[in-house]
């Protein structure tokens, strides 16, 4: 979370920096701010608000070679223009920009107030700016590993000295940061998107790691090495993704765009991963031999969010086809729960961004326990890909977005890939795998024939956007895309909704149902189909209004809506249902006149605890 950016060179800073505050607008929308080296020092410009209000209050003609900037998602301190980044000390001299939460800030703020300093901001991130300029040392590299040697928590962070302000020094622990290499210039970010129209080529910082960035290059070492003697400068790798990838053209906002993207993101994570000679799949990231598979007794599957859900429905895939116990786990209790790590069990951290800082955490803790973790990424250059050392990319491209929709979809399919592979090696018929082959080959497919009835999921929709809650059910596959599809409905719209277990409803919450209340059932057509319209029949016998989506045919009268996808084999099921519930909450959120992208308190990202 935030977006922070850095850069030195001979071009003036200012329009790259707002340029790459505008790309990790995503990452925190709370306010933002640029600090820009000039002939009388760093002058520094922030407001509450986005990125175009930052724009207004930046002076004209404003120019410097290196500034810093910043867009936030608040932790501490209320979003205002005083707890806007940059922060500078007293004197003017130092400026930083800080992503992360510093856990020992109420500590630093006493000690620094006793002893006489005046903080200017609520903010934790302030009281970096007033150590490194307490710190004796005679670089700045060596004041900024003084100051985040008293501080404990995260931090990806930048800094800069008016007297040196060709120089930036930034480190990592826990939030990323990334070197973007240029010609006779450098460029620092959180977040690859800021830098793909600047650079091709870039450097990961590794948590404990500092850099020291010029015009003419970079420096890197680690935190413990005073005066960097030690290097670990390295070469930089390419940077894959376009600048396209991350324009908006002609859709109205990027969730619209990402959704639309679905089939073409689903053919890419398919593509060259099906083996029709063995009817199963082809999973060369993972790394593991089929005897290998064989030993596997159980897989766990870690996620926060979305990438929770998305591990639910995937261990409900390992158990259907490959008979192995399987379960998910939100990454953020985990590790606090000094978890048993057996070492026949095959762990899987699931992170859209390869980021997030809890399920970070936990393949730290796994692997501190002899663990085996494979990472399922969507960015192959992440935190957790490079810790895992294997795994499943997504390929689901760049996703702006605030609300997960491809990047889910991508999930569901690379855990029904793990799925039919761990099942194939053990006794999954060569006729199942054949049929799930071909079902996997139809998703794209059906995904657009799903997109191509977006207008009658948007007449539902709008015809129920005036409920104040809603609940979504579904029993055992249904129930993780009942779960998303309530958190895709809240986070975008603002309603509240609650998923239930279908068979729950009757243990207390059919208390709430009532004429005000719709109640989405996710219904595949599978040998629960009887049960669950029964469930339906129990809600409407209170009045309950009830919307079906679901791929099997419904006689007349038996719900009030119809959400229809395509047919899909039973085990599938769940991922084209996910996307049908995706275009209502979109189509309800407009509805609304809400914000679609940045929904407010919410940031993508999510690199603090």
């Amino acid at each position: 979370m935030c977006g922070i950016v850095g850069y030195t060179g001979s071009k003036n800073a200012i329009p790259l920096l707002v340029e790459g505050l505008h790309r990790l607008e995503y990452r925190g929308y709370d306010s933002a701010g640029v600090a820009v080296a000039g002939p009388d020092g760093i002058g520094v410009h922030k407001t509450a608000g986005r990125v175009a209000d930052l724009r207004r209050v930046i002076p004209d003609g404003l120019s410097g070679a290196a500034g810093i900037a910043h867009t936030r998602w608040a932790t501490h301190g209320e979003p205002s223009d005083r707890n806007a980044h940059p922060h500078l000390d007293p004197a003017g001299r130092f400026a930083i920009v800080h992503n992360g939460v510093l856990e020992n800030s109420d500590a630093l703020r006493k000690r620094l107030t006793a002893d006489g300093a005046d903080l200017a901001s609520d903010t934790d991130s302030e009281v970096l700016a007033h150590l490194i300029a307490r710190s004796g040392a005679s670089t700045l590299a060596d004041r900024v590993r003084d100051a985040l040697s008293q501080v404990e928590g995260t931090y990806g962070v930048i800094a800069m000295d008016a007297e040196n302000p060709g120089e930036l020094v930034a480190a990592r622990r826990g939030s990323p940061i990334v070197l973007g290499l240029g010609e006779r210039e450098m460029l620092i970010a959180s977040d690859t998107a800021a830098l793909v129209r600047f650079t091709e080529k870039v450097i990961y910082l590794e948590d404990d790691e500092l850099a020291t960035v010029t015009a003419e290059g970079y420096h890197t070492s680690t935190m413990n090495d005073p005066g960097g003697t030690r290097s670990t400068t390295r070469p930089p790798t390419a940077l894959e993704a376009g600048s396209i990838d991350y324009e908006l053209g002609e859709h109205p906002d990027f969730m619209f765009k990402e959704m639309t993207e679905q089939p073409d993101a689903v053919d890419r994570c398919l593509r060259g991963r099906l083996d029709r000679r063995f009817m199963s799949a082809r999973l060369d990231g993972v790394g593991l031999t089929p005897r290998e598979y064989q030993q596997i007794r159980r897989v766990k599957l870690l996620g926060c969010g979305s990438a929770y859900y998305a591990g639910q429905l995937g261990a409900e895939l390992i158990e259907q086809l490959a008979r192995i116990p399987a379960d998910a786990e939100p990454a953020s209790e985990f590790r606090y729960r000094n978890p048993v790590v057996d070492p026949e069990t095959l762990y899987v951290a699931i992170s859209q961004s390869g980021e997030t800082l809890d399920t970070l955490a936990a393949v730290h803790e796994l692997k501190r326990k002899g663990g085996r973790v494979i990472g399922l990424v969507n960015v192959v250059s992440s935190s957790i890909a490079r810790e895992c050392g294997s795994g499943l990319f997504l390929h689901a491209g760049p996703e702006i977005s605030v609300a997960a929709t491809k990047s889910f979809t991508n999930m569901g399919v690379a855990l029904a890939l793990l799925a039919l592979e761990l099942g194939r090696v053990r006794d999954l018929s060569m006729a199942d795998g054949r049929r799930l082959v071909d079902g996997l080959l139809a998703v794209p497919s059906q995904l657009t024939g799903i997109l191509g009835t977006e207008a009658a999921i948007a007449e539902i929709a709008r015809k129920y956007a005036g409920a104040e809650h809603m609940f979504f059910v579904g029993r055992v596959r249904g129930w993780p895309v009942a779960r998303e599809g309530a958190q895709k409905l809240k986070e975008i719209s603002y309603v509240h909704a609650e998923a239930y277990q279908a068979s729950e409803l009757k243990h207390g919450p059919l208390a709430l149902i009532n004429p005000e209340m719709p109640t989405v059932v996710v219904l595949p057509d599978d040998d629960l189909l009887a049960k669950n319209l029964s469930t339906i029949e129990e809600i409407k016998a209170r009045g309950g209004p009830v919307i079906a989506v679901t791929d099997a045919d419904l006689p007349p009268g038996v719900v009030t809506g119809v959400i229809r996808v395509p047919r899909a084999e039973r085990e599938l099921a769940p991922i084209t249902l996910s996307v049908a519930l995706q275009l209502f909450a979109y189509h309800l959120a407009k509805t609304l006149g809400r914000e679609i992208d940045r929904p407010r308190n919410l940031a993508k990202s999510v690199t603090v605890e």
